[in-house]
């Protein structure tokens, strides 16, 4: 069989003949006509439209919500908060349902005396909050565009987390629950994973809870690791995942002397050995200055690695996601240089980090990410993103994610949308863009307890990762000679040339331009130094 492909501005048609007719030359005969006039004249037809068709053109389409959600941020609206109040999620497929678990935290607006908004204030407590009807926010999902906010997993604080914290930290009482990682165990069964801390102390609680639904009730099982002052690490942010082999594994920790990874007990949820707080897995130099924290581990079935997801510098600002990878889920970790996560060295690649298209104010606080697949295998990454113009407002980036030829996890520039899937030729590349290359931040900080404080929301000079204007012509060269590109087809994969460097394998597929509302073609892959490089057509 042959098939002509015929591309509009909707979708692709793939029109199916027999090779015999479309190839023979005898077949386009006068006798045959006469005889099979409407095959001939069909298979005609298809080939003036392939010939015909126009180049890609980006389509109107409207965003699935709008990224100010001040109208409906408050308690008495949490029934629409969808994508909305999202903060350190962690998403887990059961059966058709993908099921969202995320750390309690709430947009609230700040004002002066006359209820104006001041940039800058400061709230009078550190843990301010609304008394909440119940503690780990649920959300669910069928297509991973709407979600459908369930309530709260748990009614209080587990007692015993409580008194941890109050016993260490001088009777102070902790306000929330954070990070919390859903497991599916695969028996009937599902452990809640989460941790109870003391603001930039190490004095943190880290239990799991167990239920016969994703959506509780909850029973406390007990604590997993518990750290005070005296500890080397933090028991805060797990990220667990089974292996094939039946074993499993916990991930954990923060700046307070970097990342861990114990084995646990698969039946019970618990440390395999008793009181085993695990072993390091990796870290930066900076401790209070540089932060690292928000661990997420995955395994991908393509190449059998295990990839550890961190988070990197303050969660209001530059916050930003690295990977490594092992041939085992606990380690050694190596970055794209071959450098172990466990050094005391910056690790790349970089995935994400504050950003700027045009016709929006940007995203700031783009990282703690959650890592995930659906059942037809494709890569997703989910994490909080804070509007630059307002960012105590956390919204839910959901992003499609791919691997490249060498094994590295990229990101989509853009959140995910369900755009329909299609296949570009290379006249569909050529057009104008918008590309961001990505770079790590370059201001120093002095943060406090490896965050920056709340309400010193803004970048400063050096750290956007702001979009730059490129036309990439149909003779393979970028306008104003900046460059050269070329596109491959089969691989559906571009090469960009900028000056003497070659970015290869560069993936191009089909995604939604939200700061646009339309459907068009985007980009995503690692330059030679591990940097993502993003790109968008808009015309």
């Amino acid at each position: 069989m042959s098939k002509f492909v015929h591309q509009n501005s909707q979708s692709v048609h793939r029109i199916y003949y027999p090779r015999s007719v479309i190839l023979r030359p005898e077949y386009f005969d006068l006798n045959l006509m006469k005889k099979h006039p409407g095959i001939i004249l069909t298979a005609i037809g298809a080939a003036l439209l392939v010939s015909c068709s126009s180049p890609y053109q980006p389509e109107s389409s409207p965003n699935p919500w709008e990224d100010d959600y001040s109208a409906v941020a408050s308690m008495e609206h949490s029934g629409k908060w969808g994508t909305y109040n999202v903060h350190d999620p962690a998403v887990c497929k059961v059966d058709s349902v993908y099921y969202m678990y995320s750390t309690d935290a709430i947009y609230h607006k700040r004002r002066n005396h006359d209820g104006e908004r001041r940039d800058g204030e400061k709230r009078k407590k550190k843990h301010e909050r609304p008394a909440p009807p119940g503690f780990i926010q649920v959300r669910k999902s069928r297509d991973l565009v709407n979600w459908e906010f369930v309530g709260w997993a748990f009614p209080e604080i587990p007692a015993e987390a409580v008194e941890w914290v109050k016993s260490h930290d001088g009777g102070r009482a902790p306000g929330n629950i954070w990070a919390p990682y859903m497991v599916d165990c695969g028996n009937g069964k599902f452990h809640l994973y989460y941790c109870v801390s003391s603001f930039g102390k190490s004095i943190s609680y880290l239990g799991v809870a167990e239920s016969e639904s994703p959506e509780g009730p909850w029973r406390q099982l007990g604590p997993v690791v518990r750290t005070d002052s005296t500890s080397v690490m933090n028991a805060i942010d797990p990220s667990v995942i089974n292996t094939a082999d039946g074993r499993r594994y916990m991930h954990y920790g923060s700046f307070f002397g970097g990342l861990f990874c114990v084995e646990l007990n698969p039946e019970t949820g618990l440390p395999l050995s008793d009181g085993d707080q695990g072993k390091l897995i990796a870290r930066r130099s900076g401790v209070m200055k540089d932060n690292q924290e928000a661990p997420e581990i995955i395994r991908s079935p393509k190449d059998g690695k295990y990839y550890l997801f961190t988070s990197y510098d303050p969660l209001m600002t530059t916050y930003n996601v690295r990977v490594g990878r092992s041939d085992s889920p606990d380690g050694p970790f190596v970055d794209f240089f071959g450098k172990e996560l466990a050094d005391t060295t910056d690790n790349f690649p970089l995935l994400t980090a504050p950003y700027r298209f045009e016709n929006h104010p940007g995203w700031v606080g783009t990282a703690h990410c959650g890592v995930f697949a659906d059942a037809d295998g494709n890569y997703y990454m989910a994490h909080q993103g804070r509007l630059a113009s307002e960012p105590d407002m956390m919204v839910l980036h959901l992003r499609p994610m791919f691997f490249t030829p060498s094994g590295w996890p990229v990101v989509s520039p853009e959140r995910y949308a369900a755009t329909e899937a299609r296949k570009f030729d290379t006249r569909d590349i050529a057009g104008d863009w918008e590309i961001i290359r990505l770079h790590e931040p370059t201001a120093d900080r002095n943060l406090a307890a490896g965050q920056i404080l709340w309400g010193e929301g803004a970048l400063r000079d050096g750290e956007w990762n702001i979009s730059k204007p490129y036309t990439l012509r149909n003779d393979g060269s970028i306008a104003d000679d900046a460059g050269r590109w070329s596109f491959d087809g089969d691989s559906q994969s571009l090469a960009l040339t900028f000056g003497d460097e070659t970015i290869e394998d560069v993936i191009v597929f089909a995604g939604h331009d939200w700061e646009r509302s339309t459907n068009t073609i985007l980009f995503t892959g690692l330059d030679h130094d591990g940097r993502t490089v993003w790109g968008k057509r808009i015309k």
